[in-house]
């Protein structure tokens, strides 16, 4: 079993498992920090695909605003700031187990990149031909080209016209008579 196949596995479960949280928890905040989860799942999915611009636009556009927007949302609605909650997180112990785990992961890839023997470390490292902005380039021709996706990028982009109309008919106040 090859790494690639282990890391593939290992993103699975997490972006299944946190799916799952995802509909079946009753509380809406954590509910939205699994999404994040999730998404965070799908990025790492590009990232094995070779595809770094889908990758940094999972990231950006569904972690940083969109999953942030409704956190934000779900704060501002609801009581959570009640002054019935406690103010001391009964979950300190695996906050700190995470903190660790990614402090841990940010200081190894720190040391990997400015490493005099990074490439030790980092063995396989991407060909040329597959630079970003190749790979940019390729996505956007086979968006607009008839034989690959223009019908599905079309079809998503009146889906995502339809949602945001239907939202702002949702959200619009209706006029007393």
């Amino acid at each position: 079993m090859t790494s690639q196949q282990v890391i593939f596995i290992i993103l699975a479960v997490i972006t299944l498992a946190s799916g799952l949280v995802v509909v079946t928890n009753r509380n809406l905040f954590h509910a939205a920090l699994a999404m994040m989860l999730s998404f965070f799942g799908v990025a790492g999915f590009y990232v094995l695909l070779e595809a770094p611009f889908l990758a940094a636009s999972q990231l950006l556009v569904y972690i940083g605003a969109i999953s942030i927007l409704i956190i934000f949302a779900i704060m501002m609605t609801r009581r959570l700031m009640s002054t019935d909650e406690s103010p001391f997180n009964s979950q300190w112990i695996a906050a700190l187990f995470g903190t660790l785990l990614i402090g841990g992961l940010i200081i190894f890839v720190i040391v990997s990149v400015f490493s005099p023997f990074g490439d030790i470390i980092i063995a396989n490292s991407a060909p040329p031909s597959l630079a970003v902005q190749e790979s940019t380039v390729l996505l956007g021709r086979s968006f607009v080209d008839p034989d690959q996706y223009v019908i599905p990028f079309e079809i998503a982009s009146v889906l995502l016209l339809g949602a945001l109309v239907g939202s702002i008919a949702i959200a619009r106040p209706e006029k007393e008579s």
